[in-house]
């Protein structure tokens, strides 16, 4: 059984919202954002499930989150434990994507959902549901959102949201943070310090991982538009080397192709003394500074001319650039990986690497260093996104880094269970014994 410390004021807020005493007990949803580590999205899920036990009886739930991978990982996983700790019976359908959870003669379903994109909202038409919990909500598409909630048709049917703060111009802010009143619902701020899990130290190390915008948003759980230097972490003296280790190992090869634009081609390393990757070298072409632009044959011969004698583990290119990927593929001499190409999730992960000075790169990849100067985030936009230029090298940096060293969940391994052999319990009749429960 998990073992808890006692649960924070605002916690036990959202523990306890729904029960018929407290002042809370009459809003329609919840809604609890805030910074990363805060304590929101355990306390939320519990309370989602005991309310609907509480309440309702065979009946369907929605459990969302932007992949059902992500779903398992950060909801699921923490939650069942404790659930079986409370004497909940909690069966697991991986392949129906179905909780169901039991307390005595109360059992209702729980579905899991992703809402990865607006085709996402196909996906959940047609069910209803006593209520609905969106993990992450921010990070979901307004049609999926709105269509969740359609779904909750049933008296008493409640909404539960978590998130995490995003640009103030987010549809979500708009919609239902500043609208949390208008719609009645029960709008909880969360901070690190509402988590009595984490310890000070802890704490400290989470408030160094991040600079910027991104401390704002999940240090401080500030809704701000990012501004200034995309990497304001990065420096000379901190991550430019002049000497490179003498053994490097686990080569690899980034690329964000251009013919127009520019074409950035670099060189990677790993030090397993230090546990540092280097960027050893680059090849980066301007076809309106020279003058010349290049054919895929040609970039594939720089690309050969970069690499050396090296055994190269594989290429990250721009998932955009078909042909030249094809041209690769036609030598039959390296491997393509088609490069992970979210924008801002590649930045938090190359600022991670820099703040953990995981990642540095040889004086001799000056185009690289000019961009690292130059690279800036687009001002007065209505969403986050750095500026269109001075941005070749970084997009390769990223394409390596979302890639290689943080590969997307389609490439992870799944969630997952073992069946084992179960004596038939009394009452149970012949389909259950046959089904694969995994919790």
């Amino acid at each position: 059984m998990m073992k808890f410390v006692p649960f924070s004021p605002k916690q036990l807020r959202v523990l306890t919202w729904w029960r018929p005493r407290s002042p809370d007990c009459r809003r329609d949803a919840i809604l609890c954002d805030g910074a990363v580590r805060s304590g929101k999205t355990l306390c939320l899920s519990l309370s989602f499930v005991m309310w609907a036990t509480q309440c309702f009886s065979s009946m369907d739930f929605a459990l969302c989150g932007k992949t059902i991978l992500s779903l398992q990982r950060n909801l699921l996983e923490p939650l069942l434990p404790v659930l079986r700790g409370m004497g909940y019976t909690c069966r697991y359908q991986a392949g129906q994507r179905r909780l169901t959870v039991s307390r005595g003669a109360v059992a209702n379903r729980f579905i899991l959902f992703g809402g990865r994109d607006a085709g996402s909202a196909s996906l959940i038409q047609g069910i209803t549901l006593a209520g609905v919990l969106l993990d992450e909500a921010a990070l979901m598409p307004r049609s999926f959102v709105e269509q969740a909630l359609a779904r909750c048709s049933v008296p008493g049917s409640r909404y539960w949201f978590s998130c995490n703060p995003e640009h103030p111009f987010h549809w979500f802010y708009r919609e239902w943070i500043e609208k949390a009143e208008e719609k009645n619902c029960l709008y909880l701020h969360f901070t690190m310090r509402d988590n009595p899990s984490l310890t000070p130290e802890i704490r400290r190390r989470y408030e160094g991982l991040y600079s910027g915008a991104f401390y704002r948003r999940f240090v401080l759980g500030e809704w701000c538009a990012p501004s200034g230097a995309v990497y304001p972490m990065f420096s000379v003296r901190d991550h430019v080397t002049d000497t490179l280790p003498a053994h490097l190992t686990d080569w690899y090869l980034s690329c964000d192709y251009g013919t127009v634009n520019p074409c950035s081609i670099g060189l990677w390393g790993y030090c397993p003394d230090d546990g540092v990757w280097y960027r050893t070298a680059e090849y980066y072409h301007d076809s309106r500074k020279t003058g010349i632009q290049r054919t895929d044959e040609e970039y594939y011969a720089a690309l050969c001319a970069l690499a050396g004698d090296r055994r190269i583990r594989g290429v990250a290119v721009d998932p955009s650039a078909a042909s030249f990927m094809e041209c690769i593929r036609r030598h039959g001499v390296y491997t393509v990986l088609p490069a992970q190409n979210d924008v801002l999730d590649g930045i938090r992960r190359v600022s991670e690497l820099l703040r953990r000075r995981r990642l540095r790169f040889s004086a001799a990849c000056r185009d690289t260093l000019r961009e690292f100067a130059l690279y800036q985030w687009e001002e007065n936009a209505r969403e986050d996104r750095p500026r269109k230029e001075n941005d070749h090298a970084m997009d390769e940096i990223r394409y390596f880094v979302s890639t290689v060293l943080s590969p997307p969940e389609k490439n992870r391994a799944p969630f997952c269970a073992a069946a084992v052999p179960r004596q038939p319990q009394q009452g149970m009749n012949r389909k259950e014994e046959s089904e694969d429960w995994v919790f």
